[in-house]
């Protein structure tokens, strides 16, 4: 039996259906960021550092001092907490350690990233570090 044959504006419709049934079956990883980063509440921004072999303890801990120190210059910060890696799932890839700056506000985070003391911190960083990465969350309970 041969499928009844549809008209131009029946066509046309099945077809918008179609359409608007795919794009919310395919929504793209974008989509879920953006969508994260509408929320209000506690901005988490997370900072990750592997060292080079060839950095020495003393500038381990001038980094972690420095660091640190940026919660007195940085008014816009909420909170600052660090710590080093102690897991034992061995999924650190080299990275050992981790600080974790809470930001009230988005706006607070924009006036921190180009602030003249985070800045020189990064700039310091270069000739000891192995990788860096940097995840920006909002807080949910």
């Amino acid at each position: 039996m041969l499928a009844p044959k549809l008209q131009p504006k029946e066509l046309t419709m099945k077809l918008m259906l179609i359409a608007i049934l795919a794009s919310l079956v395919v929504v793209s990883p974008a989509a879920f960021a953006a969508d994260a980063c509408a929320t209000k509440g506690k901005l988490r921004h997370v900072v990750a550092f592997k060292f080079k072999e060839s950095a020495t303890p003393e500038q381990i801990k001038e980094v972690e001092k420095n660091f640190c120190a940026l919660k007195s210059q940085i008014p816009q910060i909420a909170a600052l907490e660090w710590g080093t890696n102690c897991s034992p799932e061995q999924h650190a890839k080299g990275f050992t350690h981790c600080f974790l700056v809470t930001f009230n506000s988005a706006a607070d985070r924009d006036a921190y990233l180009p602030h003249p003391a985070h800045k020189a911190f990064a700039g310091s960083l270069g000739g000891i570090l192995a990788d860096v990465f940097v995840v920006d969350f909002w807080a949910k309970e």
